[in-house]
């Protein structure tokens, strides 16, 4: 595509140079530019792109659209805010992909990846070939591409989305941080649907307030935007029974479907039966009620697949593939995750990082552990301090053994964070052991029978960020290689 004709895209722009060349590729990072790309400079909150246009030059950009002047032989477009600007022209270079499939967000502080994977397992059920964006990977087909954020920016999205309609995916799914939200990451995505799951105190690092925090949550359900079209409905999925719907309710004119446990919603949950090999429930839908049993535990995991299964049933796959689909559901990497090398007590790996989402997970231990609970946790560096104590508190309320540790400490002093988490429990039991691995051993390795070993916070991720240096660490790992020294 010539630069000339992307950019009849845009409004409010200078232009410096006026050649026409042809644009390959978008690029906002010079270490991925290649012949031909069209380069944005984008200042983030640690590096300014503009630094590296002349880099960009080099390697071969034949255009950079930038915020202020750089010194580049190349032509500049100049324009006031580089990211609006590269969402606008990503979308335009990618041929408008998401008006091309159906596309569903899901956002909220827990059960985004849950959520995502079980809409997509039912969809899979359905034989359609679906697309996946999250904090664990992209997946388009089957072919899986590694991720560094929940949400890409706009330039990777809409290439990723170009990448599934040229692959025939029929449906996507993503999750949608509150920061991708508020920066503008998603501008351009034609959501069809929006999934709320629940709203609890994080990121108050990024959005300062809770209030504020929740306000940036409902620019997805605002982007559904005030048109009504039969034949390319939009609907807004909510969580009855979580306050912050009442104010998604007002933030969009789509049509609104809820789901819930405990206040009246369009799909519930009832009967709710819990053992420590899954979750039974009667599913009750406007089509009638069924029995369902899931091979998830907890009420947490029964909310999640409410929410898949009021997404799919809105976008009219039928009752009886989303029930056999979520009966075969296993769950996801580094989520409740099992740990099992023949012990005999339970080891499980949880993401739970915020106070919310590791009260849920130990108040449903609790309701079928036999021996002790043992957690370990840590709260991450850099990110919201106030949630520390918090954290802190609810493992000595619900753990037997609480166990303090690192977590990813980043540019912070691991032992500052954890006599902030300590602040919150002045006189109650635990113990510190700063080095995530020794902890891990040291509670497998005091473990009785039927006791339960939490290792929460960092579930899936296979890293450990201590100062500015990334180490492989993976919990489950570790925990297997600790059992197997074990025994």
């Amino acid at each position: 595509m010539k630069l000339q004709d992307i950019l009849a895209n845009l409004h409010d722009f200078t232009e410096k140079g006026n050649a026409n060349p042809f644009i390959t590729s978008l690029e906002m990072d010079s270490r991925e530019v290649e012949k031909g790309c069209l380069f944005f400079c984008v200042k983030g909150s640690t590096f300014d792109g503009h630094v590296f246009a002349s880099e960009a030059e080099s390697k071969g950009a034949v255009a950079i659209i930038a915020e202020k002047d750089v010194e580049v032989s190349i032509p500049v477009i100049k324009v006031k805010d580089t990211r609006r600007a590269m969402a606008v022209l990503a979308d335009a270079f990618y041929q408008q992909p998401t008006h091309k499939l159906q596309l569903i967000g899901v956002t909220g502080t827990n059960g985004k990846t849950s959520i995502s994977h079980i809409v997509e397992e039912i969809f899979k059920e359905a034989g359609e070939k679906t697309g996946l964006i999250g904090t664990m990977y992209t997946k388009i087909g089957e072919k899986t591409i590694e991720m560094k954020n929940t949400t890409p920016e706009s330039v990777t999205l809409q290439k990723f989305f170009h990448q599934m309609v040229s692959d025939k995916v029929t449906r996507a799914v993503m999750e949608v941080s509150s920061h991708a939200l508020d920066i503008g990451r998603v501008h351009g995505c034609d959501f069809d649907i929006a999934v709320f799951s629940n709203l609890t105190q994080d990121h108050l690092d990024y959005h300062r307030t809770i209030d504020e925090y929740r306000r940036v949550k409902g620019l997805l359900f605002a982007s559904l935007g005030n048109r009504f079209d039969k034949d390319n409905p939009k609907y807004a999925v909510l969580n009855n029974d979580d306050p912050a719907s009442e104010e998604y309710t007002r933030s969009t004119s789509a049509t609104i479907v809820t789901y819930g446990i405990q206040q009246k919603a369009d799909i519930m949950a009832a009967n709710i039966r819990m053992t420590a090999s899954g979750t039974e429930f009667d599913l009750k839908t406007p089509f009638g009620s069924y029995e369902v049993k899931i091979n998830l535990i907890g009420q947490f995991s029964v909310y999640n697949v409410l929410a898949a299964v009021t997404t799919c049933i809105v976008s009219g796959i039928p009752i009886s593939t989303i029930i056999r689909a979520i009966k075969k559901v296993k769950g996801v990497p580094g989520r409740f995750e099992i740990v099992n090398q023949g012990q005999n007590f339970t080891v499980i790996v949880d993401y739970a990082h915020t106070p919310d989402s590791l009260e849920n997970v130990l108040k449903t231990v609790k309701q079928f552990a036999k021996g002790k609970i043992n957690v370990i946790i840590g709260c991450g560096g850099d990110r919201d301090r106030s949630k520390r104590p918090i954290m802190a508190k609810i493992a000595t309320e619900f753990a037997d053994v609480p166990i303090f540790t690192s977590d990813n400490p980043r540019s912070e002093d691991p032992l500052e964070i954890l006599k902030e988490m300590e602040a919150g429990v002045e006189g109650k039991f635990y113990i510190t052991i700063p080095d995530r691995e020794k902890a891990i051993i040291y509670a497998i390795s005091n473990a009785s029978e039927n006791d339960i070993i939490i290792i929460a916070g960092k579930g899936h991720e296979t890293y450990q960020i201590i100062g500015n240096k990334t180490h492989s660490f993976d919990d489950r790992l570790v925990a297997a290689r600790a059992i197997k020294e074990l025994n």
